[in-house]
């Protein structure tokens, strides 16, 4: 279970820090990534939220959770243009970071560097198991991680795994329930198996 860092109000003496917040598909992590920046807002604290403009799956601008909650976000295409919207902020929440280049994490350093909470949730692995984009070195250098399961499609078991249901073998293919589901270990690496015939 997180354990939230004191929140402070607006005038937090607190140093920055980046938290993280990774697992497979349908695990909850923008569920989670949307109730720690609402704590933060009811505390007060001025609150920037971004996505990539690449994930417009639910709605172009908010960031929208499996079960349809949702808040307030700004697309972007680069990860420097967070640096210079961040402002004087105090907390910055970034979604799927995973379709992030690698300059995401000198940008959520700065801004923790700057005193800010950087708060980022992602797949920390692609479909075929493998780590996915920035997201190991995001999880290396955060202060804070917590990896959220899911439920198992084929078992019931918790699962960690997103399976890809399609035969795209492009990294990168945005889904839902009709491309992806969230697999145990035992039932992934069966499928994968079954996908090589």
């Amino acid at each position: 279970m997180f354990i939230e860092p004191h929140l402070g109000g607006r005038q937090s003496t607190n140093k920055g820090w980046i938290e993280v917040i990774c697992g497979c598909m349908f695990s909850g992590k923008t569920e989670e990534l949307i109730r720690r920046l609402n704590r933060a807002l009811i505390a007060r604290q001025r609150v920037e939220i971004f996505k990539p403009v690449v994930d417009s799956r639910y709605h172009k601008e908010n960031i929208v959770s499996h079960n349809e909650n949702y808040i307030r976000s700004t697309p972007v295409n680069f990860p420097g243009d967070i640096l210079l919207m961040a402002g004087e902020c105090d907390v910055v929440g970034i979604d799927e970071a995973q379709f992030f280049d690698v300059t995401i994490i000198d940008v959520c350093n700065q801004l923790a560097n700057q005193g800010k909470r950087v708060i980022v949730a992602g797949l920390d692995m692609d479909f075929e198991g493998k780590p996915f984009g920035p997201m190991p070195y995001l999880l290396a250098v955060a202060e804070f991680v917590t990896k959220i399961h899911a439920i198992c499609a084929q078992t019931g078991e918790l699962a960690s795994f997103s399976y890809r249901l399609t035969e795209n073998d492009e990294q990168v293919l945005l889904g839902e329930k009709s491309q992806y589901e969230a697999r145990s270990r035992s039932a992934f690496v069966d499928g994968m198996k079954n996908r090589k015939k």
